[in-house]
């Protein structure tokens, strides 16, 4: 049995810079990793899909600047595309390799799982440290389709394999994956149609952003199933059939299932090392990224923090304080995200439903997308922006952005947050004519017209 420093489990966007640190500091790091380097973001999460997008927000764009009297034809070529996407996918995976090697970490690629109180075993090899730190992340939620096992399905993690344009695409799951991937498809000119079991898309977000994403979509000619149960899948001759609860069949060459995520921790074998998951399967953490057993941590989508690699980065930052000496926790910051669409929806913070649900005296304001001078202009009337304050404090609870590089702006909102400055900054701030971002100070300006929108 080998002794380390440091054991890393999984080589997700926290735990290389983590492993890298250490080693660089001196220390004996040992990094298991059953499959490839870089965890879902480089190999089938933001950089392969924003790649993707990159493409088919490009031929969709020049497809609708017909309302701007310019008319195009498009000729995509769907395998230059998906090559253009893998040969960056392959260029990040190999930088990842190199930065750990260079730093010393000995990469051990074999499934990984305790054996003993902070023991681990992987392979051929079996290594005792006194820290070791989770990492493996989440993958692909399956739903229980009769037939669905069976057949070639796509899930985000197989998507990017694709070398051929199918004609027409099926997706499961009206969530950011099956959105963002479903408009791509379409953009790029597959007959595209998404199945809801719910009434909303984006069911976690506000109303208003779910009816504006499906506007969008329809301008995409993208047909959206709602209230919909797929009852049985069947693949032949290339192509999938689909019977819906209602007995209604639909047809497609490919079927995309963007259902939710699960843990990786089905093969850890946490028990041996006494660390806990919950109900779900997730790893429990306190606010120090501490798990149940003394020494043993867990960062990122495996122990229940929201799925998205700027939290995995900045659990790394944190637990590598905290392994210093220092006071962080990772309840200490500013969240936002966003969904890759067009329009895009940037987040942060709360929703005003929210903010009354934890009781503060909340209100919010919003503003069009078709009140703005340089949406108008550049035809990207679709959406709004809406800002969430406390009456008490007059401090800003949260933003939803729904626009045109929704994604950028709100991070004007998160630096505000992060500060603790009230709305009255942005009130009195001057922004630039004609841009997006002047929309902002004019949002707040509501608040002094008291129109509560």
């Amino acid at each position: 049995m080998e002794r380390a420093d440091l054991i890393v489990i999984g080589s997700g966007q926290g735990g290389i810079p983590l492993a890298a640190d250490f080693a660089q500091a001196g220390r004996n790091v040992v990094l298991f990793e059953r499959d490839v380097l870089g965890g879902s973001c480089i190999n089938y999460g933001c950089t392969p899909s924003k790649a993707f997008l990159a493409a088919a927000h490009a031929a969709g764009r020049a497809r609708q600047a017909e309302n701007l009297g310019i008319h195009a034809q498009i000729r995509v070529d769907f395998p230059a595309v998906m090559q253009r996407v893998r040969s960056i996918r392959d260029s990040f995976n190999q930088s990842v390799r190199k930065r750990l090697e260079d730093a010393g970490v000995k990469i051990v690629f074999a499934e990984a799982s305790f054996t003993g109180e902070r023991i681990v075993t992987g392979g051929e090899v079996t290594v005792l440290a006194p820290i070791i730190v989770i990492n493996t992340g989440t993958s692909s939620l399956i739903p229980n389709i009769p037939g669905l096992a069976k057949t070639p399905y796509l899930t985000n993690r197989s998507f990017f394999e694709l070398k051929q344009l199918p004609p027409r695409a099926l997706v499961i799951g009206g969530g950011y994956i099956g959105l963002e991937l479903g408009q791509g498809l379409a953009r790029l000119g597959s007959q595209t149609q998404i199945i809801v079991r719910g009434d909303r898309v984006l069911d976690r977000e506000e109303s208003e952003v779910g009816e504006t994403l499906v506007k969008a979509l329809e301008r995409d000619a993208i047909e959206v199933h709602f209230n919909t149960k797929v009852e049985q899948v069947a693949y032949t001759d290339g192509s999938f059939t689909l019977t819906l609860d209602r007995q209604d069949k639909l047809q497609a060459e490919a079927l995309l299932v963007a259902t939710g995520r699960k843990p990786n921790t089905q093969t850890l074998n946490a028990s041996a090392t006494g660390v806990e998951l919950d109900e779900r399967g997730y790893i429990k953490i306190d606010d120090h990224f501490h798990t149940t057993c003394d020494g043993v941590y867990a960062i990122g989508d495996v122990a229940g923090q929201p799925a998205f690699t700027h939290v995995s980065w900045e659990d790394y930052r944190r637990l590598k304080a905290i392994l210093s000496g220092e006071e962080r926790k990772r309840s200490d910051r500013v969240l936002g995200y966003a969904v890759y669409t067009e329009p895009q929806v940037g987040r942060v913070g709360m929703s005003l439903e929210q903010a009354q649900q934890k009781g503060i005296n909340a209100r919010c304001v919003t503003l069009q997308m078709s009140q703005i001078a340089r949406a108008i202009e550049w035809g990207h009337d679709l959406g709004f922006y809406r800002m969430v304050i406390d009456n008490d404090t007059d401090k800003i609870l949260g933003a939803t952005l729904v626009g045109y590089e929704a994604a950028e702006i709100v991070h004007v909102f998160m630096a505000i947050i992060e500060a603790g400055i009230t709305w009255y900054l942005l009130e009195q701030s001057v922004h630039i004519h004609p841009t997006y971002g002047e929309a902002l100070p004019s949002l707040a300006r509501l608040l002094i017209d008291n129109n509560t929108l």
